[in-house]
């Protein structure tokens, strides 16, 4: 029966756009749950070709608000996350960078993540340069992600999971499984699950 139940999970997670995952000890047999992604966001505009055009084979901005992991300075935190985004990134042949371009560009696409972000805090203020924060819990990564053209939130998702630091392999399954809801081929807009969120 355990079987069964597992391979349905397996199917019902692999079919959602959002899904809670985890492992099984085989010592103890308890599970522990795993990254969450939950609730998005899809602009009518939102074109999955488009992402890819923009990015494949090109450096893809990354702004980041909010450590996530406090004992860490900023710096040194966004430095050992950038290879952990990088190993996880979405399909398209593209490499993340912190780096802003060197002059303003039209359009603008960015990745912007917001660690700990404040329950008022919409996409659209993010993609106007708006951030506000909360303070985190110890041990637990939770992320705002929006995906931005100009300032047009064009997708939106959050994601948490308990995680030590960047070197966690729970973080990036994180943003693995948020970067295929945030960047989605085929987006479901009926569910929007984002009640606070404003575009």
């Amino acid at each position: 029966m355990a079987p069964l139940r597992a391979l349905v999970a397996l199917l019902i997670c692999s079919a959602a756009p959002a899904c809670v995952t985890g492992t099984t000890n085989p010592a103890s047999g308890s599970r522990t749950a795993g990254p969450t992604v939950g609730g998005y966001n899809y602009a009518p505009q939102y074109d999955f070709s488009e992402f890819w055009a923009a990015t494949d084979g090109r450096t893809f901005r990354v702004i980041v608000a909010g450590n996530p992991f406090p004992v860490l300075p900023f710096e040194e935190m966004k430095a050992r996350l950038l290879p952990v985004l990088q190993a996880n990134k979405p399909r398209p042949a593209l490499t993340f960078t912190y780096d802003a371009p060197l002059e303003e560009q039209h359009p603008d696409y960015r990745l912007v993540l917001v660690f700990d972000p404040a329950n008022d805090l919409g996409s659209g203020s993010v993609c106007n340069g708006v951030t506000r924060l909360k303070p985190g819990t110890p041990g637990r990564v939770y992320v705002f992600g929006v995906y931005c053209r100009n300032d047009l939130a064009l997708s939106e998702t959050m994601g948490w999971t308990q995680a030590t630091g960047p070197d966690d392999p729970r973080l990036g399954q994180l943003f693995a499984q948020l970067f295929l809801v945030l960047f989605a081929d085929r987006p479901q807009r009926q569910w929007r699950g984002l009640p606070y969120m404003r575009w």
